[in-house]
């Protein structure tokens, strides 16, 4: 048995009313959220592309900033020299010396960058003794050598990649010794200018002891020259060298005029 309820005055007018406030609302806010939705998806891609792009613009920045590397020195840190030559002799060694003696030279250099060094040479130099400086000894023969040691600032002047030059100056020691093989000199008799500059002499006469036919100096001076070089390898170089040299000590004087060829590598 199927009962009836009586219905409610106006219900359907009130159901109609709010179903028309409701509805409206829902779908609004549907609405509402369908169009933010892409926009903060929209936003969200946007952030994530500027913070790629922000990111690979940062990545060639620090490709383009890589560690600092030192370049390499375009200069040798040390130079070796050898070479042989003849030697002029000037001042008043060039009254008892005859030019053209033999000279053997080497040397060795720091160098502080391309064009600035120091230094250090060895050469010995033959002396030969004029025939004039002979008959002054009273002496049929002689030898007579110097063994120098100088210490050089050096400038390096490249001019092209085979040419170049440098210039040398500074101080040195020379170490002068001779042998005279026999002299009929009498002890105890005036020097001569040649047993004066021989060192020999001592309060201006021979010693009477006889110990006048050999001799043996140091003397401390200075010397100054140049060279030009040419580059044959890689590393080595040909080099013509002229150069002079003084030294002096008590009343007698050295000096020179060597004439230097040879390499350095």
């Amino acid at each position: 048995m199927i009962r009836k309820f009586p219905g409610i005055p106006g219900f359907r007018f009130v159901a109609s009313a709010v179903l028309m406030m409701v509805l409206p609302g829902v779908v609004i806010a549907h609405a509402q959220q369908t169009t933010q939705q892409p926009q903060s998806n929209d936003q969200t891609q946007a952030q994530q592309s500027g913070s790629q792009d922000s990111s690979s613009s940062q990545e060639p920045a620090a490709e383009e900033m890589p560690g600092r590397r030192k370049k390499p020195a375009n200069y040798k840190k040390w130079t070796f020299n050898v070479g042989g030559g003849a030697s002029l002799p000037s001042g008043d060694t060039n009254k008892f010396v005859r030019g053209g003696g033999g000279v053997v030279a080497a040397g060795v250099a720091r160098n502080y960058n391309k064009y600035l060094g120091l230094r250090l040479d060895f050469q010995f130099d033959n002396l030969p003794l004029r025939d004039s400086a002979l008959q002054a000894a009273q002496a049929p023969s002689a030898t007579s050598q110097v063994y120098s040691f100088n210490l050089d600032p050096i400038i390096n002047i490249p001019v092209t990649s085979k040419w170049g030059g440098y210039i040398i100056a500074g101080g040195g020691f020379y170490h002068r010794t001779g042998k005279l093989d026999s002299s009929s000199a009498i002890p105890g008799s005036a020097c001569n200018p040649f047993y004066t500059w021989w060192g020999s002499c001592f309060a201006g006469s021979l010693p009477v002891n006889g110990h006048f036919l050999t001799t043996s100096q140091n003397l401390f001076g200075y010397n100054f020259g140049g060279g030009v070089t040419r580059k044959i390898r890689s590393n080595i170089d040909f080099y013509a060298e002229f150069r002079w040299l003084h030294g002096a000590g008590g009343n007698q004087t050295t000096s020179l005029r060597p004439i230097t060829i040879g390499v350095r590598w």
